[in-house]
């Protein structure tokens, strides 16, 4: 979905579709509305005022006012002026005020709620949806929802790249693993993915990789789910591969077309989006014959089905991938929802995405962490085979605690009675009515060609008016509907009235056929078999949460992850009914509390970014960039320029934008950076000109990946127009640059953003995420579609490039999130947002700068700073044996997450304080790291009191069981309380330090949950 700004107007006049040179640009001793005075108004409302005292930006902005003002004299600063005038480049500076639509200073907390309150009632979301296409009615426990999906310990946690602290969630992100590996009966299996319709585009980039990308033709059922469809076109097409498609029922021509000798691979759908369930025998056959010619079995499944459908595995399945939403997740309008992709032992190596592994600790106790944590990006970079770096930890988490709060009888329990209601409809349709029951087999989904010339949409509006039901609309006069786990007698009785059959229901409800039921044991691990009343429940949940530490603890400082305040105030609506409750594909009448929400964010990022056009579909930042490149591609193959490939990207970069690269057919050629971590404009020309007649893009982070803003940016952007190129800014570090600068401002073509980044959208330790893109004018009608839904902007079919997500709107239901924010925080607020941000870093960083060496710091002005994050260099200590990860490992110890480690330098930490922590936290931060700078100086000296950092982190375990303390020549006071304020502020690591060697795959997915792994050791 997309929203075009007017070409007329006073936001673009004066601006060319790539020059950025806006009359508003010139230079200025000013920012328009950043200034101390300002902050003091917006921060404050005055005493004796008649207006409401519940604003928010004062709750979001950690620093006071004082403190900012003391924080810009130990920087060197006399006020706000002055420091951003310093350190935003006046090449870059904007004067162009934002124009929200919103009040100027912002909503309060109260009016947010009442205002949200009135748009989600305009989305019908009473009506029971029995649409399905992959998306199932579902019940959330509410045991669940409270203490984990509404927990900020559980939604404000980082992804599990430092394991003694992530513990809680990796058991549960294990626990999804063990659900997925059981259900499929595949030995290996992801911690989650986006959505179904990646899965689907991740499975057959894995197979087209495993026949090395020598055959380029790849098999469909046209049974599959048409959304899933979509986006094996999108992901097919950079690659030339070629998709045919069979009807598995009609078995002899399938197997002919499945023994081309030019096919890699060959996708079913078990059962289908139709209903219809392929037999066993059939799929067999077609295993065979791909296996045969070195090609690869693909199943997209419904994991609820697989509680009692035979396993995919035993028919020869080398791959299966599906959605966990019906397992407690809401519809959510279209997301988010954790996908899952299971695999056999031979592609172990090849599966993308994120996979928790059973290892030990320092004392030998039994530990998680994450098996190739590694990003494969940053490793391979353009010849990396999957651009994914994050997954849907939070809905992976929710589902994987259905199962252990049902179980397996449980589950079963839910999918005989789904297929019992389902059975009963079907076969009084068949006996009792004058329509015609297409699937032959089910479990939840019937497809019926309509009697008597009833046409579908006449069937459609009766089945809502009368009933409000909503189902879906196959063709002309063809429906079908699945029943889920909310579905009750009533509602039964309902569709018997509207397929005009008796209401004289059965004593019971029908079982499940012998010939399709499985026969295995599932789940059968203890974490599944005893937490099934709500207080052994909730004691796991807080038990899991213990374990993790997240914001609620303490700062997170990740350079480049901006791990920013998510205020409850945003995420209260997200579990509404009137958000949650809404199934992606409702008439779009039906949604018009979303539609509204969506065009007014829409316009706010537009206006943001300094863009024309926004698509919200994208469910991640790799899939922002990749959806970007995409819509650059067919832009240019409208141009007649289908052969530029050439795709320029800075060594600074992050390693997900080579591979998206790679992913959309492009060719990356690496350009250099300076010493200061600039762009090395000398060598962009150089390129662009070697290449001038292939240039397709250039992808460039802004601020740099070393947390600096470079001058010559603007000359970047005229040196790759000028020859014949598109500019694509990574959105990653846009939270230095809301309204003080954008980059279609600056002249770019496309950029996306991480809304769960910029605009406060919780990480929910790994996932989800949302990845908008914006674009110039020139681009907008080639941003993604959806069949399913109609667009809002009336660009022809054929221009725009088909989805890259399975919901038109992506993670529609978090939007909520990020509007809130926007709305709340006001044109006012906004900018400081970046400024405060910028302050907190420049003061953390002049704080250390006499204990550290700072890397990049900005060497043009009298005072050096940084801009948002700072690198703080530890490679001078690598040889006199302390390395980074001892720092990171002590910082636990401290109470802290540690900051960025590694990237983009090895050997170094980057810090981002976002502008959400108060003074005294960033103090508490900064004195931490200082008190380990003198750990670092004993150690050095050879003072045994320094290897407290070889041990880091220490448990409680370590403190009171360990026998060594008399060698290790330091106290366990030292240890566990080498700070005062750590006496009545403590998180304790619940396990010592893992080793560091990443790529195990002995660890994963076999392995018994970490619950049943100490019992048995008991």
């Amino acid at each position: 979905m997309l929203r075009f700004r007017a070409l007329a107007g006073s936001k673009l006049i004066g601006r060319s579709l790539h020059s950025g040179k806006g009359v508003w640009l010139q230079q200025a001793a000013k920012v328009a509305n950043v200034s101390s005075t300002q902050y003091q108004q917006i921060y404050e409302r005055a005493q004796g005022s008649y207006e409401p005292l519940d604003t928010f930006q004062r709750r979001h902005l950690g620093p006071s006012p004082k403190n900012v003002q003391d924080m810009l004299k130990i920087i060197g600063y006399k006020d706000l002026d002055n420091f951003v005038t310093d350190l935003v480049p006046h090449q870059v500076l904007q004067k162009r005020p934002l124009e929200l639509e919103a009040p100027a200073d912002g909503f309060t907390e109260q009016q947010m709620l009442e205002h949200l309150k009135t748009i989600a009632d305009k989305n019908r979301h009473q009506v029971k949806n029995l649409i399905g296409k992959g998306y199932y009615g579902t019940i959330l426990p509410p045991v669940i929802q409270r203490n984990l999906l509404e927990c900020p310990e559980w939604y404000t946690s980082y992804t599990p790249y430092q394991p003694e602290i992530s513990q809680g969630r990796l058991e549960s992100l294990l626990n999804f693993q063990t659900v997925i590996t059981d259900l499929t009966g595949l030995p290996v299996a992801n911690a989650s993915l986006l959505d179904e319709g990646t899965a689907a585009g991740e499975s057959m980039l894995l197979a087209f990789s495993a026949a090395k990308r020598k055959k380029t033709r790849f098999v469909l059922d046209s049974r599959t789910h048409p959304q899933t469809k979509s986006v094996l076109h999108t992901r097919a097409e950079p690659f030339g591969i070629e998709i045919v498609e069979i009807d598995p029922l009609d078995v002899e021509q399938s197997k002919a077309i499945l023994s081309d000798k030019n096919t890699f691979g060959g996708l079913i759908q078990y059962p289908a989006t139709d209903g219809s369930i392929i037999p066993g025998e059939t799929l067999k056959s077609f295993a065979d014959i791909l296996h045969s010619n070195k090609g690869l079995l693909l199943v997209a499944s419904d994991l609820l089905a697989l509680t009692l459908l035979k396993p995919p595995s035993e028919f020869g399945a080398d791959v299966v991938f599906g959605s966990s939403q019906r397992l407690g997740v809401p519809f959510g309008f279209g997301g988010p929802h954790a996908a899952f992709l299971a695999v056999v032992d031979k592609l172990n190596r090849k599966i993308p995405g994120r996979i928790v592994g059973v290892s030990k600790d320092r004392l030998g106790n039994p530990a998680l962490r994450l098996a190739l944590q590694t990003r494969e990006q940053h490793i391979k970079r353009d010849k990396a085979t999957s651009n994914i770096c994050t997954a849907q930890a939070l809905l992976a988490n929710i589902a994987a605690n259905y199962c252990v709060y049902h179980g397996p009888e449980g589950l079963k329990a839910i999918a005989g009675r789904v297929y019992g209601f389902t059975s009963v409809l079907a076969k009084k349709i068949s006996n009792e009515s004058n329509h015609t029951l297409v699937n032959k087999t089910w479990f939840d989904t019937l497809t019926v060609k309509l009697g008597d010339g009833i046409s579908s949409q006449e069937f459609l509006k009766e089945a809502l008016e009368r009933y409000s039901i909503n189902i879906y609309a196959v063709d002309a006069h063809t429906v079908s509907l699945s029943l889920d786990e909310t579905i009750t007698k009533e509602d039964l009785l309902a569709l018997c009235q509207l397929f005009n059959t008796s209401t004289a229901l059965p004593e019971g409800l029908p079982q499940f056929p012998s010939e399709l039921l499985r026969t295995d044991d599932i789940l059968s691990n203890v974490v599944f078999n005893q937490h099934h009343s709500e207080t052994a429940m909730l004691r796991y949940l807080h038990r899991l949460q213990s374990r993790d530490l997240s914001l609620a603890n303490s700062m997170i400082p990740l350079g480049s992850c901006t791990m920013k305040l998510n205020s409850t105030v945003e995420m209260m609506p997200v579990t509404w009914p009137q958000f949650a409750n809404m199934h992606p594909f409702q008439p779009v009448e039906q949604a018009e509390g979303y539609r509204e929400l969506i065009k007014s964010l829409e316009s706010d990022l537009a206006d943001i970014t300094g863009f024309d056009a926004v698509s919200l579909q994208p469910n991640s930042g790799a899939q922002g960039e990749y959806a970007g490149l995409r819509v650059i591609n067919a832009y240019l193959e409208s141009q007649g320029q289908s052969h530029r490939k050439v795709c320029l990207i800075p060594v600074s970069a992050h390693g997900t934008n080579p591979a998206s690269a790679v992913m959309c057919g492009m060719k990356v050629v690496p350009v250099n950076c300076l010493p200061d971590g600039s762009l090395d404009l000398t060598d962009l020309e150089a390129k662009a000109e070697k290449h001038k007649d292939d240039l397709a893009a250039i992808m460039i982070t802004y601020p740099s990946t070393y947390g600096l803003f470079g001058p010559g940016i603007r000359q970047a952007i005229d040196i790759v127009h000028g020859h014949g190129g598109q500019v694509y800014l990574d959105g990653a570090n846009m939270n230095a640059q809301v309204g003080l600068t954008s980059p279609g401002d600056l002249g770019a073509d496309v950029c996306h953003l991480n809304l769960h980044k910029t605009f406060s959208i919780p990480h929910g330790g790994g996932g989800p995420g949302v990845g908008p893109i914006c674009v110039k004018a020139h681009l907008g009608p080639y941003l993604p579609g959806h069949d399913l839904v109609e667009m809002m902007t009336g660009a022809p079919k054929k221009d725009r490039i088909s989805s890259v997500s399975s919901a038109p709107y992506g993670s529609a239901s978090i939007l909520p999130i990020s509007y809130a924010y926007i709305k709340m925080m006001g044109s006012k607020g906004l900018p400081f947002s970046s400024v405060v941000a910028m302050v907190n870093a420049n003061y953390m960083m002049t704080r250390l700068k006499s204990h550290y060496e700072i890397m990049f710091v900005n060497e043009r002005s009298t005072i050096k700073h940084c801009g948002h994050e700072f690198i703080i260099d530890l490679r001078q200590y690598k040889a006199k044996g302390v390395e980074a990860i001892d720092i990171a490992k002590r910082l636990q110890d401290y109470g802290f997450h540690a900051p960025t480690l590694a990237f983009p330098v090895p050997g170094t930490l980057m810090v981002e304080p976002t502008e959400s922590e108060n003074l005294e936290e960033l103090d508490r931060f900064v004195d931490a790291m200082i008190a380990i700078r003198s750990e670092i100086d004993l150690y050095v000296a050879g003072d045994s009191r320094g290897s407290v950092l070889k041990n880091a982190p220490h448990s409680l375990e370590d403190l009171i069981t360990s026998s060594d303390w008399d060698s290790r020549g330091y106290t366990r006071e030292q240890a566990a309380y080498p700070l005062p304020y750590l006496k009545y502020n403590k998180f304790w690591p619940p396990v010592a330090r893992l080793d560091d060697t990443y790529g195990d795959l002995n660890l994963i997915c076999t392995c018994p949950s970490v619950e049943e792994t100490v019992a048995s050791q008991d």
